[in-house]
């Protein structure tokens, strides 16, 4: 499936998500496609964003997936990434994902009194707001590389996204 349709995808679930574990595992699900769509950039996009895009593959891959039906049951949504048409529209898109993201989780993080769960939303958000910044940075290089030319989408196998 294209990036842009699985990162819209990912939106709805989040907004539609109920509870603290169903915000846990969208904002995993969304990590996981930050990461493969930063592995695919990583190994396809163009050279200027190979770095960064290198960089945002790797943030959270140690980070297991949380054993919530949700995930074990369908796997990441990243696994089923195809390709990146619009590079610019997926990383903007992505931003907003992770964003929501993480306003979600901040709101996990002050409702709960598990100790447990309050720790796992900090690494999460973490996660997040390092991916957030690491999009921004391939959306300020892309915009560079644009001025020079345009460039177009990418396609090919999913690279495997560690941790996914």
């Amino acid at each position: 499936m294209e990036a842009e349709r699985l990162i819209e995808s990912g939106r709805r679930a989040l907004a539609e998500s109920r509870g603290a574990l169903e915000v846990m595992a969208e904002a995993w699900q969304a990590q996981a496609l930050a990461r493969t769509v930063g592995s695919r950039l990583a190994l396809l996009g163009p050279m200027e964003l190979r770095g960064e895009a290198r960089a945002l593959g790797e943030i959270g891959g140690g980070c297991p997936a949380p054993d919530h039906p949700a995930v074990l049951g369908r796997g990441t949504r990243a696994a089923q990434l195809s390709g990146i048409t619009d590079v610019r529209a997926a990383l903007t898109g992505l931003a907003l994902l992770l964003g929501e993201a993480g306003i979600a989780l901040v709101s996990v993080a002050c409702d709960t009194g598990e100790d447990g769960l309050y720790w796992q939303c900090i690494e999460a958000m973490d996660a997040a707001d390092e991916s957030l910044d690491r999009v921004h940075g391939l959306l300020r290089r892309l915009g560079e590389r644009e001025r020079d030319g345009p460039y177009g989408g990418i396609r090919g196998p999913a690279p495997s996204a560690a941790g996914s």
